[in-house]
């Protein structure tokens, strides 16, 4: 599997952003797919996941209600809309899938990962 995400580039404080995250050789629907985030200095943190059988999504504290997942799957592409964007959503944004369909918050239960792609929000 090989996960490549796009979409970050510098937005003014309120203003949005789409990242996408296109996986080639998705091994079946029963994976999920996350998006994390690392900002300088800090540990990597979930953002918001997506499960590709069934579409359930979760999403972390700081962000729901501004950023959006959802999925293509004809596109094999899962989407990050990201509204109502602050400073401290700077950061190098990932994507990253994992076997099984639980939308997992830890890093470390992610089978493969993307290159980064960096969201600076000014102030």
């Amino acid at each position: 599997v090989q996960l490549q995400a796009s979409g970050g580039g510098l937005v003014q404080a309120g203003g949005s952003l789409r990242l996408s995250c296109v996986a080639s050789g998705r091994p079946s629907n029963d994976v999920a797919t996350g998006w994390f985030r690392q900002a300088p200095g800090k540990e990597r943190e979930f953002v918001a996941g997506i499960r590709w059988s069934g579409g359930n999504t979760y999403y972390a504290d700081s962000v729901k209600g501004r950023f959006t997942i959802s999925k293509d799957s004809a596109k094999n592409t899962v989407y990050l809309q990201m509204n109502s964007l602050k400073p401290e959503d700077t950061a190098v944004y990932y994507c990253a899938m994992r076997w099984g369909s639980t939308i997992h918050t830890s890093a470390q239960r992610y089978n493969w990962w993307g290159q980064g792609t960096l969201v600076t929000v000014s102030s």
